[in-house]
């Protein structure tokens, strides 16, 4: 046993993309990083599809010139597909100002290439330790154990980064209240091998696509630029009978294949990478985000769905902030970890929620199918699928949660669903426009949006 307790400025747990952010970034400033992964990478983890937002986050951590030399493959938005109709949004089409395109990786590799950029800079990352137990009693510092086999070891920081991913490090330790969602989702997804030949006879082969199954049911399709591509569904539980009427994973998951139709017969005779893996109940969010000496980020503060892809952004986006507000701290600037942390990853969560909800509850589907999506709804809709959910400028995210809703019900009310161009636009236009405010409730201000689009 080693008794000697090491010393660094900050101790970051876990070295998935919000851990390699956050601990990319303080190195970068000149703190000294100690980052403490159980795991050992590459190591297979889900989440391959990702988003604008985060590229600004990895140039500013440094990472990004040798992600870019990955050939991974390129992603400029994604294919939706209902009942044979094709709705491709493209990241150019935004409204907000940012990163127009992104990837689709495979994560293990990915996150490795994150992980060895952060330390070959100079963060110290120790793979296979397991953090064991954690002392916050102190005033001005914490003291982390960590295990690796039958090897332990000490090290103290006067501040502690968990972004150990689902279940979290801390949350564990110090039972601190992480609530699921409660909403019945389950996913299963898997890798497929496909040759070139395969792709050549497919229009887009690289084309990162969904298609809308049942209301509640959805299929992805993310091809890598290894030969892979991973394949998944995900929606509500009761869609999963397969599973328990099959021997293997496998199994139901060919059985699952049968119900999508959007990709004609390219995953007809599927050949499995790995098992077929089945997550359950996986939306969660903790209650507490911060403490004494701490503050969680990535999926450690909560994870919300699968859909839009915002699983990794989110954990990128809270890594540097938490990054940025410690050294602010350490410079001597006054931080309110409730306001100017908490806050603002909550803000932008549930910004984030009302498309996932109104996406299972499919408004949102009526919105994308409606036959005259104009431009600049597009636009403002794209920008959020971005993860640009802190733009306030942009209707589609100060009024989130009553203009998604609002302008499905617009389009059903319309016989046929075909509401007209400009009915959409005045919608639109009222909510930018502040309607509603002052003497009117929310619920006069959604009436007078139907009104209003119906004259």
């Amino acid at each position: 046993m080693n008794n000697q307790i090491e010393q660094f400025d900050v101790i970051v747990i876990g070295a998935g993309p919000s851990g390699s952010v956050t601990s990319a970034y303080l190195n970068k400033h000149g703190l000294k990083v100690l980052v403490l992964e159980r795991a050992v990478f590459p190591r297979f983890v889900i989440g391959e599809s990702l988003l604008p937002l985060s590229m600004g986050h990895w140039e500013e951590a440094g990472l990004l010139p040798d992600l870019m030399k990955q050939n991974y493959a390129i992603k400029r938005g994604a294919r939706f597909i209902r009942n044979g109709v094709v709705l491709d949004l493209a990241f150019a089409e935004n409204f907000t100002e940012g990163w127009t395109w992104t990837w689709q990786v495979p994560r293990a590799h990915f996150d490795k290439v994150m992980a060895d950029t952060a330390s070959a800079a100079g963060v110290d990352i120790r793979y296979g330790h397991e953090v064991t137990k954690v002392d916050l009693e102190a005033d001005d510092h914490a003291v982390v154990h960590a295990r690796c086999g039958d090897k332990t070891m000490t090290a103290q920081a006067p501040f502690i980064i968990d972004s150990s991913g689902y279940g979290g490090t801390l949350v564990s330790l110090f039972g601190l209240k992480d609530e699921p969602a409660g909403n019945d989702r389950m996913a299963m997804f898997t890798h497929v091998p496909e040759t070139e030949e395969h792709r050549a006879g497919y229009k887009d082969p690289m084309q990162i696509s969904f298609e809308i199954v049942e209301t509640d049911l959805w299929f992805w399709s993310i091809p890598f630029s290894n030969g892979s591509t991973s394949l998944g569904f995900v929606g509500h539980k009761r869609h999963f009978n397969a599973i328990e009427e099959s021997t293997t994973t496998s199994e139901a998951f060919k059985k699952m294949l049968k119900t999508q139709k959007g990709f004609g017969t390219r995953y007809d005779a599927p050949e499995f990478i790995f098992e077929p893996k089945v997550i359950r109940d996986y939306a969660h969010y903790n209650e507490k985000l911060h403490g004494k000496h701490y503050v969680l980020t990535g999926n450690c503060a909560g994870f919300l769905d699968p859909v839009f892809s915002s699983g990794v952004a989110f954990a990128t986006n809270s890594g540097l902030l938490a990054a940025k507000l410690l050294l602010k701290q350490r410079a001597g600037e006054a931080v309110d970890w409730e306001m100017d942390y908490a806050k603002p990853v909550r803000d932008g969560a549930t910004v984030f929620k009302t498309y996932v909800e109104t996406w299972y509850t499919g408004d949102l589907h009526t919105i994308f199918f409606a036959p005259e999506l104009t431009q600049s709804i597009k636009e403002q809709i794209v920008s959020v699928l971005a993860g640009y959910v802190w733009d306030k400028k942009n209707p589609f995210v100060a009024k989130h949660d009553r203009i998604v809703r609002t302008l499905a019900q617009v389009v059903r009310m319309e016989a046929g669903g075909t509401a007209s161009a400009g009915k959409l636009d005045a919608v639109t236009a009222a909510f930018a426009n502040g309607n509603g405010n002052g003497a009117h409730t929310p619920q006069d201000e959604s009436k007078d949006q139907l009104t209003g689009a119906k004259a």
